[in-house]
């Protein structure tokens, strides 16, 4: 890591666990393995502050902890990357293993509790919005393709236009950042 972290990939130490090389990691990351609209890369640290912004429209009131784990529900794809659902499945289990252990890593790191059965199914459905809307918007699938896959996201509210144009990779590590901190001090 850029941070001078060793990072085990079979045996994850939160010790070797920095949000800045996480930030780094993701902000680098393609969502759509790079097949969106625009000049910029849609990133997985963009996708992960969308996610977090969809979460606190679909269940208000939510704590930062609960936050926090929206924002960092594909953190361990700063280093394994973010496969496509179809070639996670080619790969089976190993994929799942690897990244359940490094997720387990950094909810230690951060004082995360793994999440209730309620949290899970709130990063899901935030995650799949998220998919529908970059799926539609940035990654050329019609409404009902995108609906077929992901399912019809109900209307949220929020204004995810200013979430949904892709950003440079500095400014999408920078925000990822500045929310990562503002949610850790409770601001």
């Amino acid at each position: 890591m850029l941070s001078g972290r060793r990072l085990d990939l079979l045996d994850p130490s939160p010790k070797d666990i920095e949000i800045a090389d996480i930030a780094h990691g993701l902000a680098r990351v393609a969502r759509w393995n790079g097949q969106t609209a625009g000049p910029h890369v849609f990133s997985v640290a963009q996708h992960a502050l969308l996610v977090e912004a969809l979460g606190a429209v679909l269940a208000p009131g939510r704590s930062r902890v609960q936050r926090l784990e929206l924002l960092l529900h594909d953190a361990p794809e700063y280093v394994i990357g973010d496969i496509i659902s179809p070639f996670k499945a080619t790969i089976g289990p190993s994929y799942k293993t690897v990244e359940l252990r490094l997720m387990a890593a950094i909810r230690l790191r951060f004082g995360l509790q793994d999440p209730t059965e309620e949290e899970a199914r709130l990063v899901k459905r935030a995650d799949a919005v998220a998919a529908y809307l970059e799926a539609t918007r940035l990654a050329g699938f019609s409404e009902d393709e995108a609906g077929m896959i992901f399912g019809r996201p109900e209307a949220t509210g929020l204004e995810v236009s200013a979430l949904i144009e892709p950003w440079s990779t500095a400014e999408a590590q920078a925000r990822f950042l500045a929310r990562f901190q503002a949610l850790i001090s409770g601001s």
